[in-house]
């Protein structure tokens, strides 16, 4: 008799048995440690992570949900002894078999037909309990756990680089093949496809098509067809962590509107780049920034659209505002982008102890070099290609 995925009597394939990450173990581990410590300092028995950002970054890149927006399907109950996972039957082998198996964490389940909140309740009762979103009888305490997140380790960035490295490979690579007269939804369904073959989830992605982004900034894609020119945004995430990149990519040769807006995008960004230095007051980049704009003739254009933000284990950590007061650090992330009219520029950069690292880099794409205080700042250029439609 021929045997079967199901049968009992098969010995288990070593392909099947995840080795245990000695890395992420001890990432792990320093993680609750930091729990810990926080949960002694404020008189609390213990926390009970739901947040898809804060079980990620405690996981070292697991997931608690099943498709992106959906509801958490798993808790964590983090305790000065353990760290105890709360999720139903159903969800439960999955969860530890691919997720979090050899990783110290324990295991309280209840049967799918009972509703969530019972368990999660029932963990709670008679603790002083803080939460990172607002649950019945716990205390939210949400914007404190924001800095552990926003603190990234070297094994982190090593994650964050690799994720950033192949976001920008996907999205060059559909600003290069796209087919002209194709779609935004069709360009948009290509860079997805690239995306998730190498397991990065698509959070946002935008297409706007022959100065879509002059009327709608936030606009992300349509039935508009690529006659000209376009620009290709994307915010991808694998590992709970987030990168966001665009580019520009033209169907012939640009017109002179074209070149003036990317340039003056540009321009912007890399004065943003440049000053964005650890220690420093975000308004002192801001007022850099804010000049570059007067220079160039469009004074408010920063007015219709978001430019910055700092990103990680959410893909909008803070916006970056003027009058904020936010001080930039060691080791934040910044997503800067920029829109002038038609045209949006963006990448991500680490702010070092030395400078900012770009963790979107070019791969295979056209570069300009801008000039800010006797400094060159590589930045992507506007691809040209042959194929017209015209």
């Amino acid at each position: 008799m021929s045997s079967t995925a199901l049968s009992p009597d098969l010995p288990v394939s070593s392909g099947e048995i995840q080795a245990i990450d000695i890395g992420r173990v001890e990432e792990i581990e320093r993680k609750h440690a930091l729990l810990v410590e926080y949960l002694r300092l404020n008189n609390f028995d213990a926390l009970l992570i739901q947040h898809p950002a804060n079980y990620a970054w405690l996981t070292a890149g697991g997931t608690n949900i099943r498709e992106a927006g959906g509801e958490p399907i798993a808790a964590i109950l983090v305790t000065a002894e353990a760290r105890v996972v709360l999720c139903n039957n159903v969800d439960s082998g999955q969860i530890f078999d691919l997720d979090l198996m050899g990783l110290g964490f324990l295991l309280k389940e209840r049967p799918w037909t009972e509703d969530r909140f019972v368990l999660l309740n029932d963990v709670c009762r008679g603790r002083r309990t803080a939460c990172d979103i607002e649950f019945p009888e716990t205390i939210n305490v949400s914007k404190n756990l924001q800095p552990f997140r926003m603190h990234l380790a070297e094994e982190e960035l090593k994650r964050l680089r690799e994720l950033g490295m192949e976001v920008s490979h996907s999205l060059e690579a559909t600003g290069r093949n796209f087919f002209p007269g194709a779609s935004e939804a069709e360009i948009a369904g290509h860079l997805a496809h690239r995306l998730m073959k190498n397991k990065i989830q698509p959070v946002r992605i935008q297409v706007m098509a022959d100065g879509q982004g002059w009327r709608y900034r936030h606009w992300g894609y349509g039935e508009d067809r690529v006659e000209r020119h376009c620009v290709i945004s994307v915010i991808g995430r694998r590992h709970g962590l987030h990168v966001g990149a665009s580019r520009t990519v033209c169907l012939g040769t640009p017109s002179a509107e074209l070149e003036k807006v990317h340039e003056i995008a540009t321009l912007v960004q890399s004065t943003g780049i440049y000053f964005s230095r650890p220690g420093w007051e975000f308004d002192e980049t801001w007022r850099r920034v804010a000049r570059i704009y007067e220079k160039f003739g469009v004074p408010d254009e920063w007015r219709s659209a978001e430019q910055a933000q700092l990103m990680g284990y959410q893909s909008n950590e803070r916006n970056l505002v003027p009058g904020f007061g936010l001080k930039l650090e060691q080791g934040n992330i910044v997503h800067w982008h920029p829109s002038v009219r038609s045209s949006k520029v963006g990448d991500s950069f680490l702010i070092t102890e030395t400078g900012i690292e770009n963790l979107t880099p070019v791969e295979n794409w056209p570069v300009i070099s801008v000039s800010v205080k006797g400094s060159k700042v590589d930045r992507p250029g506007i691809l040209i290609r042959k194929d017209s439609t015209q």
